[in-house]
């Protein structure tokens, strides 16, 4: 709205009236009565060099405590140089804004030379394009390297601010496409120096003034934050209007909220409507209902409402909103002390504990149960009794022996079949089988040989005596049928390795001319099998003394 160019003489002409206005603010207000931070940052515009720095704790005073956190001043834009920030009081806002962390530092930066010299609109094109060309790069580079190098690499720019308007040289309406361009550019220079944090606040008039703001804005990657500048003025009789208006409030919160970006207001005041206290009400409302990331009012007449007189009701209710609300004077409560009534002790009395033993159980010894090994009984083996088969004596026919002078018939000598003893099965028995004591072999008793016989009586033939048949010696399975031993009961031994069975033994065949005549005779099958014989021997002598002897 109001010039530069204005704004610095109307500041150098205030000067002694702010610092006697400043004087009484001290006097007013305690600096320990500091107001509670809301959020939002907030500050004024004072003076563009060391005045203004000056004048920031003096309005703190005046508003109670109120912490000033936001410092505000612009670049002059009537020459390079000074765009470039070849300007001395650069440095003590940077004093100012290093003393302490919460602070923060806002600098509007004109984009062209000659800034408010009332360029037409054809000379201003063609700046926008020789900017847009890369033209005035440089500039902004050393701008960029002497703010990082007195350690204000956080600071806001305010870039081109109030382009929608028709009072700077940096107005985007002569070409808005290449002012996007030149915008583009200025902030990609900046962001190329080391070190460097910058916010880039883009910042148009409210309202539609000479083009609506919207057909400015350079791009989200090249915006922090959308601003803008509202004094009371038109277009809009009312705030509600202000609200309203094409490209107006509600349009600015609006279109920086579907850009997902910050808001914020650098400029804002009275102006053309005079004192109008509603204004200020209004105003203050709307700030801390959208909660921008800072705002500054405009402190100097008309605008303002500490340093300039001509706005005594704005200023009471800019005052009586932004000063924390002071308590009134504490009263202290004389303090009547309490007489102390010393609290007799009484000895509580020592009950002992008594000591109850802890009975001693004893662990019981159990026993590890030995447990008896199983005595298996060996099971007694009953032997078979075999009955002994009566042999019945053959008959023997007596030979007819003829006389001496008959010669002696030679008597064949019968061919005796070998009986076949059939071994016995012994019965399946689950119990381990005793050692079979073999039976001896029993020899066959021999009958004495008869005397011999005399010449004249006839000879008597001895009765022929039984021929023992012949046992063969039974094997560990199986007894013997001839005779059986009694089974002596004896410990456990080791089963004995099967024995190879044995060939059967063959009856010995008497010799020729033997004096033993065995004789076939059938038993049966049965009584063969018990027997175990099929055939009787008869042994008859017929040496020389037997009294048979022809020769």
């Amino acid at each position: 709205m109001p010039r530069p160019r204005r704004r610095l003489v109307s500041t150098c002409i205030g000067s002694v009236t702010a610092g006697l206005l400043a004087t009484g603010a001290a006097l007013a207000a305690p600096e320990e009565n500091r107001a509670e931070d809301s959020g939002i940052a907030m500050g004024a515009y004072l003076d563009y060099g060391p005045n203004g720095v000056a004048r920031i704790r003096q309005l703190s005073r005046w508003l109670g405590g109120k912490d000033i956190r936001v410092g505000h001043t612009y670049l002059p834009g009537d020459q390079w140089a000074g765009i470039e920030g070849r300007v001395s009081f650069l440095e003590d806002w940077a004093r100012w804004r290093l003393a302490d962390d919460d602070r923060m530092f806002v600098l509007n930066v004109p984009m062209q030379a000659r800034n408010e010299e009332r360029v037409s609109d054809q000379q201003v094109g063609r700046l926008i394009r020789a900017g847009a060309q890369g033209l005035y790069d440089e500039h902004f580079r050393r701008l960029a390297e002497r703010l990082v190098s007195l350690g204000v690499p956080d600071t806001v720019i305010v870039l081109g601010w109030e382009m929608n308007g028709v009072t700077y040289t940096h107005r985007c309406r002569p070409d808005p496409a290449n002012w996007k361009v030149y915008w583009r550019r200025i902030v990609d220079v900046m962001r190329t120096v080391p070190g460097q944090k910058f916010k880039f606040d883009f910042a148009p008039n409210r309202g539609t003034d000479a083009i609506g703001w919207t057909k400015c804005y350079p791009g989200d990657d090249h915006v922090d934050i959308i601003g803008m500048d509202s004094y009371d003025q038109d277009p809009g009789q009312t705030f509600d209007d202000q609200i309203s208006q094409p490209y107006g409030l509600q349009k600015h919160v609006d279109f920086a909220r579907a850009h997902r970006k910050a808001i914020s207001y650098p400029e804002w005041g009275l102006f053309r409507r005079g004192d109008n206290p509603e204004y200020v009400r209004r105003m203050l409302g709307w700030i801390e209902q959208n909660k921008p990331l800072y705002h500054t009012i405009t402190d100097y007449c008309p605008h303002g409402v500490w340093q300039c007189k001509q706005n005594p009701q704005s200023s009471k209710v800019f005052r009586s909103a932004m000063t924390p609300a002071v308590p009134g004077p504490v009263t202290p409560t004389p303090v009547v002390p309490t007489p102390v009534v010393p609290t007799p002790v009484v000895p509580t009395p020592v009950v002992p504990t008594p000591v109850v033993p802890t009975p001693q159980v004893p662990t019981p010894e159990v026993p590890t149960p030995q447990a008896p090994t199983p005595q298996v009984p060996t099971p007694a083996v009953p032997t078979p009794q075999v009955p002994t088969p009566q042999v019945p004596t053959p008959a023997v026919p007596t030979p007819q022996v003829p006389t001496p002078q008959v010669p002696t018939p030679q008597v064949p000598t019968p061919a005796v079949p070998t009986p076949q003893v059939p071994t016995p099965l012994p019965e399946p028995s689950t119990a381990e089988p005793s050692p079979v004591v073999p039976s001896p072999e029993v020899p066959t008793p021999v009958d004495p040989s008869p005397s011999p016989l005399e010449p004249e009586p006839s000879p008597e033939v001895p009765e022929p005596g039984t021929p023992s048949p012949e046992v063969p010696k039974p094997s560990p399975a199986a007894p013997s049928p001839v005779g059986p031993a009694p089974v002596t009961p004896g410990p456990a031994v080791p089963k004995p390795e099967p024995t190879p069975p044995r060939p059967l033994p063959q009856p010995q065949q008497p010799p020729l001319n033997s004096m033993q005549w065995c004789v076939p005779i059938n038993f049966g099958e049965w009584l063969s099998k018990l027997v175990g014989k099929q055939s009787v021997c008869v042994k008859i002598d017929l040496g020389e003394g037997s009294g048979f002897w022809p020769f």
